[in-house]
């Protein structure tokens, strides 16, 4: 298996991924952990864990969570965030290509996020080995949907767009082939498919949305180089022009996929 976030691309964006993405509600985890039957005391791994928005808060409901990340400085950033909340979590460097037959058995394993930058389907088969036979895999995402209020995300990434978005190397993948997990997962032992969301309404500033930009792969400070202030002044105009006093909201929908395998 292949990572395609592979070490060092996400480094300088820790800061701003840590404080502008969107963290997932306590009841959407609890809302997943109740369907999965997942009980104080079971194993969970978080594949992908990033700064720990998932490994934290189910280490927080009495899972023993292991945490994988490629990324040093987001595996340094989950440390201390698990260290502040006062929990404890095995977190490891690596990912998807680091999975091994011996790993586990996990009741769950969850991905937030990352699960479009692997091999899926070869990750989907390594964890049919590692997934006790009542388990499942819980894929976490954030939707937009299109409403009024929404329209500042239609700006960012239009001015995302201008400074070489769509000629990032997973977004030609994504965009050349599947963008949804139901392909990989009905072609996989896990095709018993669950769906929750939790949608919530929130003010975000020009900075907050400025802050979510620099948190992207896509337009990093990292990959933006010397034009990081040029995007940046770019982007505060084109928001300015949709609110002049700079206040927006945001409407996401924070959305766990279950899958499991189907009951004999």
């Amino acid at each position: 298996m292949t990572d395609t976030a592979r070490p060092g691309l996400f480094s300088g964006n820790v800061a701003f991924y840590e404080r502008y993405r969107l963290g997932y509600p306590d009841r959407l985890l609890r809302r997943v952990v109740a369907l999965a039957g997942v009980a104080p005391g079971d194993s969970v791994l978080d594949l992908g864990t990033g700064t720990g928005m998932l490994a934290i808060p189910f280490a927080r409901l009495g899972l023993r969570v292991t945490a994988l990340d490629p990324e040093p400085a987001m595996l340094a950033a989950a440390q201390a965030a698990a260290q502040a909340s006062g929990v404890a979590v095995d977190f490891r460097a690596g990912g998807s290509d680091d999975l091994t037959p011996g790993m586990g058995p996990f009741r769950l394993v969850a991905m937030g996020r990352s699960f479009h930058w692997m091999d899926r389907a070869a990750t989907l088969e390594m964890l049919d080995r590692i997934v006790t036979p009542e388990g499942g895999v819980a894929l976490f995402h954030d939707a937009h949907p299109p409403v009024d209020e929404n329209r500042w995300f239609k700006t960012l990434y239009d001015v995302a767009r201008k400074f070489g978005r769509d000629e990032s190397e997973h977004v030609r993948e994504r965009n050349g082939g599947h963008r949804r997990y139901e392909p990989f997962l009905f072609a996989s032992a896990f095709t018993e498919l669950d769906w929750l969301s939790v949608t919530i309404r929130r003010a975000l500033t020009i900075d907050d949305i400025v802050g979510r930009a620099f948190s992207m792969s896509t337009c990093s400070p990292d990959r933006l180089g010397d034009r990081r202030e040029e995007f940046a002044h770019t982007l505060r105009a084109a928001l300015r022009e949709l609110s002049p006093d700079g206040t927006f909201a945001e409407v996401a929908e924070l959305v766990a996929l279950l899958a499991r395998r189907p009951k004999t």
